[in-house]
């Protein structure tokens, strides 16, 4: 164990769709399903600001 192992950037998880996960434990499923919510939330609250924008320009186009 190097005194510097601590001070590397720690690799980032990520999920990729299709990916066997077989060889994942139970805590790595579970972060890379908070991974997934977390994705499906930020894409939610696009989609709301996107509908918000594109009914407030048909409202002012249908006048």
């Amino acid at each position: 164990m190097s005194l510097f192992e601590d001070d590397r950037p720690k690799k980032k998880t990520s999920h990729e769709i299709g990916v066997d996960l077989s060889l994942l434990s139970v805590d790595e499923l579970r972060q890379r399903v908070g991974i997934l919510k977390d994705e499906i939330a930020r894409l939610e609250t696009e989609i709301t600001a996107k509908s918000s924008s594109r009914n407030a320009a048909e409202g002012l186009f249908k006048k």
